[in-house]
């Protein structure tokens, strides 16, 4: 059975991205087989990286908790916001604990032969575009095979209606070719392993 991750950079209530990743995970549960799980990065609460810390009192517990939820996925879809054209603290952060936790053979274990798709949502008109570079040059180096076509949603506090769907046809489009074209790089990949 596939399994799929999907969790927001962000844990703000309201967040634009939050909303996209619920988009992306409605999506993948209506149009896959997938068990897809949504990832509430503010229920996993951590220290910012210091390594005097983790040598000191090693990897919290939440975080090899967190790194266990990705040991068994598949893929992840990331919804990033962007801050100041960069990677959110809090994503940075949390990536940076889960490349800590490691198998015998020095692969990541949360990271290692997974495949990501990334989308965000900002109120620019980019739409958050510049941040997912940095994003997709992190997890590439953490052996991550991120799928090259993104979504970015442009002027996010009008792409949604009430009920946090996205309002345009051509951005609902864009989902399904992202997330299509992910689940067949999930496909490959595990067909590789």
């Amino acid at each position: 059975m596939t399994e799929i991750l999907v969790l927001a950079g962000s844990a703000r209530r309201d967040s634009f991205n939050r909303r996209l990743a619920r988009c992306a995970l409605d999506w993948l549960q209506e149009h896959t087989s997938a068990t897809c799980t949504e990832v509430d990065l503010a229920k996993f609460e951590m220290p910012l990286y210091d390594a005097d810390l983790e040598a000191s009192r090693g990897i919290p517990e939440t975080v090899v908790r967190l790194a266990e939820l990705f040991a068994r996925a598949d893929g992840v879809v990331l919804a990033c916001p962007e801050y100041n054209a960069s990677i959110t603290p809090l994503l940075k952060n949390t990536i940076d604990w889960l490349s800590r936790v490691k198998r015998d053979d020095g692969s990541f274990v949360a990271f290692a032969g997974k495949s990501a798709a990334l989308m965000s949502a900002s109120p620019g008109g980019l739409g958050g575009l510049r941040g997912l570079v940095h994003v997709t040059q992190i997890l590439s180096a953490l052996q991550v095979v991120v799928l090259p076509q993104q979504l970015a949603v442009a002027r996010a506090h009008e792409a949604f209606d009430a009920d946090g769907r996205l309002v345009d046809p051509g951005t609902r489009e864009r989902l399904d070719a992202v997330l299509g074209a992910f689940m067949k790089l999930v496909t490959a990949i595990r067909h590789l392993s």
